[in-house]
């Protein structure tokens, strides 16, 4: 006969028995896996997905080179040539921009790789990273959720270039010798996209609409390798008091394909001008000629001298130059070759100035809200006098 003491000892061992089996048999149950990919996500970054499996289809209006009723006919896109290895040492002896060329080899049929550049003394992870760019700077992630966004500091920078232009040790010597923090942030921007392509743009810039929208869909991107967009265009008598060129383009944000000839051409003139004023001792800390320098007045004229190259237009049926006048008071967007050229409104909204749109014009993607903070202040531009 059970005892009291027995038969609840009896009981409590049955229910460790019947715990064990149930937990045992639910061990042997397949988890549930929840897939990322069913799983609701943000409609920014659906649309985004979307749009860069379309990316092949990016286009802007296509236009001829035309002057006073003459029609140019741009050239088609590059193919692609095999490139052929040449040892270290003959490479050497080849003037800086072969050694550029054959480092970065340019092929327009690529994609536009998924990069964000910006530079900055801080990162947004340090403390000291200023307030007034936080928002503007999170509106590149915010936009473009799929692409690799790098704020480079000065110390990264040059151990970036370190790496990259090994081969041209001419271009750090050169990077290294520029006296002023902005002379190395304007060398900086074309530096990282002739070598990696992408987008740069200023720190003081805000997103307005991602890169995706920035060209019409139908105009495929293998036929074009730039974009820009247009600064400045004061339709005035006075413009020369202002601004360095009757159309300036602008150098604050650029998307490029990496080893595009326009960047080949600005990196080896800095870095030539560069070394040559180092050996006569003539690099000063001087603010008044860095935009010829290494600012927009010299990023004007490459462009320029690109549109009017020979090795890359035919110029046989052409009746003049490429000139300001071809872009002058643009509302739509041109294509030049393998450059899109985007009217003032697109990088340049709210400027109340030149005819510019406001940040909701639908040609506005990207806003430039604290100009010419490194400048001195007879130096900025006081938009103010063109309104």
């Amino acid at each position: 006969m059970l005892s009291f003491r027995r038969a609840l000892v009896l009981s409590l061992g049955l229910l460790c028995l019947f715990f064990i089996f149930h937990s045992s048999h639910s061990s042997r149950q397949p988890t549930p896996i929840r897939n990322a990919d069913d799983l609701p996500k943000p409609a920014s970054l659906s649309k985004q997905k979307n749009e860069q499996h379309q990316d092949a289809k990016q286009e802007t209006t296509e236009t001829t080179r035309t002057n006073k009723g003459a029609s140019w006919k741009a050239p088609d896109a590059p193919t692609k040539k095999p490139k052929t290895q040449i040892p270290v040492d003959i490479l050497r002896q080849k003037p800086l921009r072969e050694q550029l060329e054959y480092q970065f080899p340019y092929d327009v049929e690529s994609k536009f790789p998924a990069y964000i550049w910006q530079t900055w003394k801080y990162t947004p992870n340090q403390g000291e990273f200023a307030e007034e760019f936080r928002e503007a700077e999170a509106s590149w992630t915010i936009l473009h959720p799929t692409f690799v966004h790098e704020v480079i500091t000065d110390q990264v920078a040059e151990h970036l270039i370190r790496h990259l232009y090994a081969s041209v040790p001419e271009v750090l010597e050169a990077y290294k010798a520029l006296p002023l923090p902005v002379l190395k942030a304007d060398f900086f921007r074309y530096l990282i996209l002739l070598a990696r392509g992408g987008i740069y743009s200023d720190i003081d810039t805000a997103a307005l609409k991602s890169a995706v929208d920035w060209i019409p869909k139908d105009v495929p991107s293998s036929s074009y390798g730039m974009v820009i967009g247009i600064e400045a265009d004061p339709d005035r008598a006075d413009w020369a008091d202002w601004y360095s060129r009757r159309i300036q383009f602008c150098q604050w944000t650029i998307q490029s394909k990496p080893g595009h000839p326009v960047l080949v051409d600005v990196v080896a003139n800095i870095t030539q001008e560069t070394l040559k004023r180092k050996a006569e001792g003539r690099l000063t800390t001087d603010h008044k000629g860095i935009i010829e320098f290494t600012g927009p007045g010299l990023w004007t004229d490459s462009i320029f001298s690109f549109f009017n190259n020979p090795d890359y237009f035919d110029m046989s049926t052409s009746k003049g130059n490429i000139t300001w006048e071809h872009f002058t008071g643009m509302k739509e967007p041109k294509k030049v070759g393998d450059v899109i050229i985007l009217p003032i409104t697109s990088f340049s909204p709210g400027i109340k100035t030149m005819n510019a749109g406001e940040d909701d014009d639908p040609m506005a993607f990207v806003k430039h809200n604290f100009e010419g903070t490194w400048k001195p202040d007879e130096l900025r531009h006081i938009g103010e006098i063109f309104n």
